[in-house]
This record gives C-alpha cells, sequence and structure tokens, in this order.
C-alpha cells in the first residue's frame, strides 16, 4: 500500500501530515508474524476541536535494521525482525500541541490493546513524536 501525503509549510497554513507516535516493533527471526493480522492500518480518531476535516490516523510499519545491537538485559537484537513504527494524521492546517497531545494519546490507547494481543515474543517501544513530516 502507497501512501501518498501532500505536504504543505505548517506555517503557511497549507495541509500538515503531524507524527503522533514513533518508535519499533519486533518479534524474532523465526517467527510467523505477519502484523496486518494483529494492526490496522488507519485508526479512527475522534476530529480535533474546530478541526472538521482531518484524515483518520494512519499506521504503518517498514521492516528496517535493528536500531541498535543491544537491548537493555544485553540479549543481541541481530535475532529479530525491526519494524519501523510511525503513527500520523493529516490536518487541512496544523493544530496545537494540546490537541496533537490528545491525538497521540488516543492513538496510543486505540493501539495498546492490539499490541497487547500480539503473539509472544513480539515487543515494541512507542514515543510521542507531534513532529511535521
Amino acid at each position: 500500500m502507497l501512501l501518498s501525503v501532500s505536504i504543505a509549510d505548517p506555517q503557511a497554513g497549507g495541509r500538515a501530515a503531524v507524527r503522533l507516535l514513533q518508535g519499533y516493533v519486533w518479534h524474532p527471526a523465526g517467527a510467523d508474524v505477519d502484523l496486518d493480522h494483529y494492526l490496522p492500518r488507519e485508526i479512527d480518531l475522534p476530529l480535533p476541536p474546530g478541526h472538521s476535516d482531518a484524515e483518520d490516523a494512519h499506521v504503518l510499519w517498514d521492516e528496517v535494521q535493528p536500531p541498535f545491537a543491544f537491548f537493555e538485559n544485553g540479549e543481541p537484537t541481530a535475532s529479530q525482525v525491526f519494524y519501523q513504527f510511525t503513527v500520523l494524521r493529516v490536518y487541512e492546517t496544523r493544530p496545537g500541541n494540546d490537541t496533537l497531545n490528545a491525538d497521540a494519546t488516543a492513538a496510543s490507547q486505540a493501539l495498546g490493546p492490539l499490541l497487547e494481543n500480539t503473539p509472544p515474543g513480539v515487543g515494541w517501544q512507542l514515543w510521542e513524536d507531534l513532529r511535521d513530516l
């Protein structure tokens, strides 16, 4: 699936694509895990106040090289398949940080139970980002 987003300068009042959440998802290299079976590609978030035309949040993941050599417990990451994980939303005009934070929180709450129900061995690390793409 190819997602095409036209990004304008948010200072100029045009459309803005904003990362809400950013991070990684991983699983053992030999595991038969297809994230499409557990995670949606879009999340229906409430419309921000004063924004009647914001899109659903898009959930993206792409396989990447492990971003670090070892986990905190000393286990090597080379035995894992890593995905760069991003949740973004396109707004007609960029909302303020309070609204973006509320959207990031709603996205996190929607994804939390889904991530918790992935197979054993699937790990994730996600954080709020709120940067324009």
